[in-house]
Formats: C-alpha cells, sequence, structure tokens
C-alpha cells in the first residue's frame, strides 16, 4: 500500500507490483464503475491506493478471500484515510465484490 500511495506523487511504476501495474487501467476502470460519483482525480490519494490494491486483490489476484481483502481495506483506511474513508471503501468494495464475483450456476 505504501509503495501504490507513493507511486500516486512519484508515477514510477518500478515501484508497483507488476500484477498490479500490468492491470492498472482495468483495476481504474472497475472503480469509476463502482463509484461513478467519484472521477478517481478527486478521490484521496491514500483511499485510491487502498481502493486500487483491494480491486486487484479481488478481481486479479484472488490469492486473498474477497471478505478479507475487504476487511483489511477498511482497517487501512481506518489507520491511514480521512473520516469517512472507511465507509467510502467499504461502498465502493462491496460493490466491487457484488458485482465481479462468479455468481452461482443457476441465477
Amino acid at each position: 500500500m505504501r509503495q501504490l500511495f507513493a507511486w500516486e506523487f512519484q508515477h514510477q511504476k518500478s515501484h508497483l507490483s507488476k500484477g498490479l501495474a500490468k492491470n492498472l487501467s482495468d483495476v481504474d476502470r472497475i472503480i469509476i464503475s463502482a463509484a461513478p460519483a467519484w472521477p478517481l482525480s478527486k478521490i484521496a490519494k491514500i483511499d485510491l491506493s487502498i481502493l486500487r490494491l483491494a480491486v486487484y486483490e479481488l478481481c486479479f489476484e484472488k490469492k486473498v478471500p474477497a471478505k478479507v481483502a475487504i476487511d483489511e481495506a477498511v482497517e487501512l483506511a481506518k489507520e491511514f484515510g480521512a473520516d469517512q474513508s472507511s465507509s467510502f471503501i467499504n461502498g465502493v468494495l462491496g460493490t466491487v465484490y457484488e458485482s465481479y464475483q462468479p455468481k452461482p450456476a443457476g441465477n
């Protein structure tokens, strides 16, 4: 998360994990679709870094259970974000979870 936050100011992709850097435009597209009222440029840098990490974990890496990834992101937001960051991140990631998780067969 610290590397992602630093990247927001330095724009040096070498600080990003290879997987996230490779999928950054798709990750951003998912965030935009889950929070249409919030252009990426208007989301606080720390919140955007947390969202990018969590969306990457939810939609691409999938090594961490979805609810764990969401909980970790909310905890990071509580520690590093503003007062409303954790609620915002929880809402966005809830939308991502509902939209991008596989649906059970027959539904």
